[in-house]
């Protein structure tokens, strides 16, 4: 209990002594139990970019976590509002950087059902092999950059060779390695050709035996054991409770996924397992992603396998711009590419919404449209952003030393995130 000044008028030096001492004493009693709270990120290797993390601790313990976003924010869904629909394509690669091809193609897919575009059935193909390269390369840096987090520095060195091999098949295919700004609303810029077709070939019996090879080194791996089962467990009602989705929701058991609830680009023609674990801990999540490339793999042999010919864009050719040998030799087709980049296509009012099984999880886009080029409103649904909210519930009773384990397992990116 405090003493107030008035009680005691001129105290000798002992009695100071004593009131010093126990006032000592006071504070050490009140510290016991006292919290601390420690600002995880923005900065910081563990947290995969700009996600910061506010922690409250109780010794080692969590007691408390708020994420907190925002640090990347870019406007992306105000920019697409204020440019043409094809003209957007580019932002839609820095979404998810480390796969912007998935992303290209969700967001053509969105302004073609707006549009009410059906690809024809090579296009349709060239799609399916985007997303399961852009699935494959993903999951091999979450795999990588997860097991480093845990310090098994061996089998990132794995899957990031692995993934330059695919960075080479982006350039042929695309011209870049890494923005690849490929698809356009209606189609792609070019198609595959025989030296691409090859070399995603012996692509695909290579990348096999470095997944068995990586399943080896980690899957029963003591360490790697101890540092991730039963860390982060996120219960199946938890999971759809949340709205998770990707490999975040079927490593909890619910066995959803895009490709077979809602079929798009003719998936329901491709035979392929849906991964789920049984425990939805960070152990869980892994072997999820693991077991995704391998069913990617099947995807992409499938694709090849009966690749259709003919053409790989719309037919509609009030919306679509003409053959570039047919601009430079023709005034009709220069006028009529004039007209479709100066004012975008023209789109019917209306609003829809696509999601696509993403290898974050599903990423929408919401268009509302009052006609012409550009769209009235735009959202985007990013996977990382809804599969982030479930951290201030699962992270509070783990040690301080587990958050990089259970972040890794997330594999969520900031660039979509923050969007």
């Amino acid at each position: 209990m405090a003493t107030t000044v008035h009680e005691i008028d001129a105290p000798d030096t002992a009695t100071k002594a004593m009131q010093q001492a126990h006032t000592h004493e006071e504070a050490v009693t009140d510290m016991i139990g006292e919290k601390l709270i420690l600002n995880m990120g923005p900065s910081h290797p563990a947290t995969h970019g700009v996600l910061r993390l506010v922690l409250e601790l109780d010794g080692e313990i969590i007691s408390k976590a708020d994420p907190d976003i925002g640090y990347l924010h870019r406007g992306d869904e105000k920019i697409a509002e204020n440019m043409h629909y094809n003209q957007f394509v580019p932002y839609t690669d820095r979404l998810d950087y480390l796969a912007p091809l998935a992303n290209n193609v969700a967001y053509a897919l969105a302004v073609e059902k707006l549009m009410g575009w059906e690809l024809p059935e090579r296009g349709k193909a060239i799609r399916v092999v985007c997303c399961e390269m852009a699935r494959i390369s993903s999951h091999l840096l979450g795999v990588g950059v997860f097991a480093m987090d845990v310090g098994a520095m061996t089998a990132f060195l794995y899957t990031f060779n692995e993934r330059e091999k695919i960075y080479n098949l982006c350039e042929h295919l695309t011209g870049a390695r890494f923005t690849t700004s490929y698809t356009r609303v209606g189609g792609q810029t070019r198609d595959m050709n025989e030296t691409f077709i090859t070399g995603l070939k012996k692509f695909l019996i290579d990348i096999v035996p470095v997944i068995d090879e990586m399943d080896a080194l980690l899957s029963r791996n003591a360490i790697f054991l101890g540092r991730t089962q039963g860390l982060g467990i996120i219960t199946k009602e938890d999971a759809i409770a949340y709205g998770l989705s990707g490999p975040n929701l079927r490593g909890s058991g619910v066995e959803y996924d895009l490709r077979k609830a809602h079929p798009y680009l003719d998936y329901d023609k491709y035979e392929f397992d849906i991964p789920i674990g049984t425990t939805g801990d960070s152990y869980d999540r892994y072997l999820v992603r693991m077991e995704e490339m391998r069913q990617s793999v099947r995807i992409l042999n499938q694709v090849l396998a009966y690749l259709p010919g003919g053409p790989i864009n719309t037919g509609d050719p009030k919306n679509r711009l003409p053959d570039k040998e047919r601009v430079l030799m023709k005034m009709e087709e220069l006028i009529h590419h004039f007209i479709v980049s100066t004012q975008g296509i023209d789109a019917p009012v209306g609003e829809i919404y696509f999601g696509a099984e993403n290898p974050k999880g599903e990423l929408g886009f919401y268009i509302c449209s009052k006609g012409g080029g550009v769209p009235y409103r735009m959202k985007i649904r990013s996977p990382s952003f809804v599969n982030l909210s479930i951290l201030s519930k699962i992270l509070p009773g783990h040690m301080l030393s587990d958050v990089p384990a259970i972040l890794g397992s997330f594999d969520f990116v900031m660039g979509e995130c923050d969007r």
